[in-house]
This record gives C-alpha cells, structure tokens and sequence, in this order.
C-alpha cells in the first residue's frame, strides 16, 4: 500500500485508508493455481468471477452478482465470518445450479452475465447484461427467487435480444449494459456494448420506458466506439460504471482506459466531460498511457469507481489495484492527475495479479471489477479471485 507523488516514483508513502490487516471478511473461495482453468461448482459458499456487490446499509443486507454462476446472492446482514454461506438466491432454483437464464428462458427471476448492482431507493437496481436489460426491485429482496417489478432494455420480461433485435439502437434499447447507478432520484445505466450512459431524470415507473438523456452518443440511435472517429471529452469505447463524487458525474470508461468526469450532471445530449483520469488528454487511449508497466497517473480497464468522503476510488482492474484521488479545489486540476493512493501492488508500477502471482492474501486482488464504499466498509468484488472482500473503509 503505497501512495505516489509522481508518475514514475514506486516510493512507499502514505496509504488508502483502508485497514492495514486487509479485508475483515472474505466471502468465496479461491481456486488454488493449478486449478485456474476448473469451473467452481455452485453452493451457498462458493462464487464464481463475482463482477459487482452492493451493500444496502452499514449492517446489511447484502447482494452480490455471482457472475459466472449466473445468479444473485444475499446476505440477510453484513456478513461477519470469512465464507459465510449465503441466505437468498435469486436466478437458480436452489444454490446448488447454475446456468444462464437457470438453463430456461428469461423471465422475472432469471440473470444471464448479471453485473453491476446497486440500491435505488427503497428497491434494487441489477445489470443483467447478456438479457440485455435493467431489473428492478421496488423493495429490496428478502427471500430466494423474489420476482423483478420493473424491467429496462426490454418490452417484457421475456425478451432478451440486444436493441430488441435491431441493428440500431433507442431510447428504450440496450447491449450489454454493465452497470448501473441512482443519485437523487436520477438513473443512470452504462450501456456497455451500445457505448453510451442512459440517464432517466426520474425514476422509471414502467417496463420499457424510454431514456431522457444520453451521453458518450450524439443521438439515441448511434452506438459506434468513440462516435466512429477518435476519442474525445464526449465519446467512449466500453462505458462500465457510474458514481457522483460531490456531485459531480463520474464514469468509468475502461475500453479508452480512463475515468470520465463531469462538472455536475449533464443535462445535454453528448455533453463532454470536464477532465479525465488515466489519460494525458482526451484523446490518448492506450493501456497505461502506451506502456507496459502501470504509473501512479495510468490505468488499464478501469471496471469500477466509487466514492467515500473526499475520495474518489478506482477499480483499476487489469492492473489489480485501487486507485485514489482526493477531492481537489477545483475539479479541472484532476486532468491526467496524479493518483494520491493505493493499493492491492507493493508500488505505482507494479500489475502482477495478487502481486507476484502468488495465492491470495487477504490484502492482494486479482482483477477487481466492482467497488462500493457504504459508511465504513468497502465491499471489492475481487473476480479473478473468485471472492468478494468486505474491508474497513476509515475514511
């Protein structure tokens, strides 16, 4: 753990302020190296390259998108014991199958690729990516297999074509969305594969119902990487998350290998964001600014962002780290900054998985996704690691 104050220092300064024992809770289990390639099986326990978690309040519940096994599980309370088994499952029938749509078609229970995840109110909010659609929970789930109320992407919940079969895209389509976000009423969905952010200025009430806004497109039709041309403050490659620091739009853009950020909240079509993270300018877009080894100023795939407090936080997800920015004066000084921490790599320019691609510890990640900071506990879905940790956040 270790802070920056240039991009090409490894000196060990300060840290993220996470606790220095690592994670207080692991849930999953992790496969040993020889066995990397081996599906895990499903049980209350295990997971499989979990790719997003939200925690509903500082002492729980807890869901978790269990990625690979195609499913959602629950947690009735923060958890408080490593491996912990699950309480609720949504999309199988039991915890012990798997598949995507449970080997059936889609429906109100089902997930396919299920991503990004987060509370909406009093409800939640998942991103059931591969059914190319949005599920909605006006409550939070309380039970196993508890029925959706409200679908986004799709007329019904039984279709599952991306942009309902058209070559095009809508207001009311998606590919792939990956993640998803709610602030002060507002919606927001990164729909990945359109390459575009969807906002709803109120909360949706009805199946299908359309976008208000989008960004990353000049039009709710157009779905081309960058526009079709290069990179700019407006476009983006393969949008994946969303958060509000201080108000202030943020997006992870990991196939231009940046963070995107507003001034406020954009209220135009295409608005361009005011600044980037990981990126000399708007149009550089090259892995860790076009070299091998990662800066404490560069990025590669940048999955997730969350915020605590001052701090903005950075799934820097192929490099196997967090990166922090604090809060500055002025949100245009952050263009290209220099990150103020991290953690997960012993300095700024290393990227091994689990560090030197050794077995997990409790203070190691392996491609994390997924970030979520909730009072004081950062929830890391930890992919490659085929875990979850829960780590005490003392900002």
């Amino acid at each position: 753990m270790s802070i920056s104050n240039n991009s090409n220092s490894v000196a060990s300064l300060s840290n993220l302020p996470l606790s220095q024992n690592g994670a207080e809770v692991i849930l999953g289990t992790s496969l040993e190296p020889q066995q990397l390639a081996i599906p895990i099986a499903p049980t209350p326990i295990t997971m499989f390259g979990p790719r997003g978690a939200c925690l509903v309040s500082e002492t729980g519940s807890l869901w978790v998108s269990d990625t690979g096994h195609h499913r959602l599980l629950g947690w009735r309370n923060l958890p408080t014991e490593d491996n912990q088994p699950a309480d609720w499952v949504i999309g199988q029938p039991d915890f012990y199958h798997e598949g995507q749509n449970a080997k059936g078609t889609p429906g109100r229970t089902t997930v396919s690729v299920p991503t990004g995840m987060c509370v909406c109110g009093q409800g939640l909010a998942v991103a059931d990516a591969w059914n190319h659609r949005i599920l909605i929970w006006k409550n939070v789930p309380e039970d196993s297999n508890v029925p959706a109320d409200l679908v986004l992407g799709q007329a019904n919940f039984v279709d599952n074509e991306p942009n309902r079969g058209s070559q095009q895209a809508d207001a009311n389509t998606m590919h792939w969305p990956y993640g998803v976000f709610y602030y002060q009423g507002k919606l927001f969905v990164a729909d990945t594969g359109n390459r575009r952010l969807l906002i709803w200025r109120e909360f949706p009430t009805e199946n299908g119902q359309p976008a208000d806004l989008v960004l990353g497109q000049p039009d709710m039709i157009s779905r081309n990487e960058n526009g079709g041309a290069s990179a700019t403050a407006a476009s983006m490659r393969w949008c994946h998350d969303i958060t509000v620091w201080n108000d202030n739009l943020v997006v992870a853009d990991a196939g231009n290998h940046r963070v995107m950020i507003w001034q406020g909240i954009p209220t135009e079509n295409n608005a361009p964001c005011a600044v980037v993270l990981g990126q000399k300018s708007f149009h550089f877009v090259e892995m860790n600014q076009g070299v091998y080894w990662p800066s404490a100023s560069s990025l590669s795939m940048p999955y997730g962002v969350a915020t605590a407090g001052e701090w903005l936080v950075v799934a820097d997800t192929a490099n196997s780290r967090l990166l922090g920015w604090k809060q500055p004066e002025s949100i245009l000084s952050l263009q290209g900054a220099i990150a103020s921490a991290i953690i997960g790599q012993s300095s700024c320019a290393s990227k091994s998985e689990n560090r030197n691609y050794g077995l997990p510890t409790r203070d190691s990640l392996n491609w994390p996704y997924g970030v979520k900071i909730v009072g004081k506990t950062a929830v890391i879905a930890d992919s490659g690691n085929n875990r979850v940790l829960l780590w005490k956040f003392n900002d």
